[in-house]
Order: structure tokens, then C-alpha cells, then sequence
């Protein structure tokens, strides 16, 4: 069985996401509006890169910037219109007023998606007890990843805790894949890899002219590499 790392990259478009895959990436994290840190993308530019790269693709679920729900129904919605499209894969993630998740929101999504393979974003980084937050999600159907720095602060200040839930992944609560995104430089691989943590996520990283340029092939191949090495 091989052990490849997992490489993630955000695509906005369809030429992000050629160039992603070209570069090494193995699933795209497809989002619109990054100055409100990634909201469902239409279903027309999932229809465009799912016609243009044959990676697995998860689709983000928000609706506005921040960590509440909102028109949960408005989010089923587009969520029932992106599987009727072909969506097999999604992200998503909500906090109630007290920091905790919002379980009513989070089911009924998870009904909506009827099974389908989800991410809990960085939600996580938010929550009043991550320990809780994880007790609360387990076993909710199709959760098999957490998007997470350790620290709404990202990695620099969260990899203790990273490092920590990696060692319990066999505990309630802790089996899905960590994916470590936010504030990921290279530096931070080779500690993150001798910890067992085989999944990163990656967007202002693949774009060396920052978010208003293009994914640059050549910069997620040095990240495909690194995790190779």
C-alpha cells in the first residue's frame, strides 16, 4: 500500500485547478470569495473543474464569512444542487454561540450529503473545547477529516496541539484524518511527518503572487516534493 502523503490545494477556477494537479496536487478544496475565507463556490464552477481535472475534488459549504451556520436550509439547498451536479465530497464546519458545534446544522447537512466523505474546516481552531467539539462529531456519517492548524493563530503557535491529537488517533473522537492547513510553511513538514500526520492543505502557498494570481504549478510541485522526500 503505498504511503503518500495527501496534498490539498484551493482552486478558485478551472486553470487553478490544472495547474494544481499538474503540480502534484492530490484532491482540490474548491471555494469562492477568499476575502471571506472561502464560500460555496456556484455549481457552474464546480461543473467547469470537474470537467477540466480527474482528482477528487470536496466542495466548501458557507454561506458568509465567520463560523455560524445561517440559512442552514439555503445550505442544503446548494449542497442537494452540487451532488445533482456530480459532487461527491464537501467541507463544511459550524460553531453555536457558546463555541461549541452546531450539531443541528452539522445533521442536517450530513443528511443532505447522504453519506458523502466531508471535512470539518478550521471551525475547529475556533471552538471553545476542541476535545468536545471532536466527542460531539463522532460518528455523525461521512466525517473522515479535520482541516486544522492547531491554533486559530495557525500552525506555528497550534503545532503542540497538532501534534498531540495525532498521538490519540486511535481514541473516540480522534480517528479521522488530520489535515493541517493555515499559516503551513515547508518548514513545518518534517515534524508533522515523523508524528504520522500524512495530509496537508495548501492556497496562499500555491500562489507566489498571493490571491490575486493564479495556482503556480511550479509552487505545488516543490510542496508534492517535499512531501515525497
Amino acid at each position: 500500500m503505498s504511503n503518500r502523503a495527501l496534498l490539498e490545494v484551493i482552486a478558485l477556477d478551472a486553470e487553478d485547478a490544472v495547474a494544481a494537479q499538474a503540480g502534484g496536487a492530490d484532491r482540490l478544496e474548491l471555494v469562492t470569495d477568499m476575502a471571506a475565507d472561502g464560500l460555496t463556490p456556484p455549481v457552474e464552477t464546480f461543473a467547469a473543474i470537474r470537467a477540466a481535472v480527474d482528482i477528487p475534488l470536496r466542495v466548501m459549504l458557507r454561506a458568509a464569512d465567520g463560523f455560524a451556520a445561517g440559512d442552514v436550509s439555503a445550505l442544503v439547498r446548494s449542497a442537494e444542487a452540487l451532488r445533482a451536479e456530480g459532487a461527491e465530497e464537501f467541507v463544511l464546519g459550524f460553531l453555536d454561540e457558546t463555541g461549541g458545534p452546531d450539531m443541528a446544522a452539522v445533521r442536517a447537512l450530513a443528511s443532505a450529503l447522504s453519506g458523502c466523505r466531508w471535512t470539518f474546516h478550521r471551525a475547529i481552531d475556533r471552538a471553545a473545547s476542541r476535545d468536545a467539539l471532536r466527542k460531539e462529531l463522532s460518528g455523525v456519517p461521512g466525517l473522515d477529516t479535520y482541516l486544522t492548524a492547531g491554533s486559530a493563530l495557525g500552525v506555528d503557535d497550534g503545532l503542540p496541539v497538532l501534534l498531540a491529537e495525532a498521538a490519540r488517533r486511535d481514541e473516540p473522537g480522534y480517528e479521522p484524518r488530520i489535515l493541517v492547513g493555515g499559516g503551513l510553511r515547508l518548514s513545518h513538514l518534517p515534524v508533522l511527518r515523523a508524528a504520522g500526520i500524512d495530509a496537508v492543505h495548501i492556497g496562499g502557498a500555491s500562489r507566489p503572487g498571493g490571491w490575486g494570481s493564479p495556482v503556480s504549478a511550479g509552487a505545488v510541485a516543490e510542496w508534492r516534493a517535499a512531501l515525497d522526500a
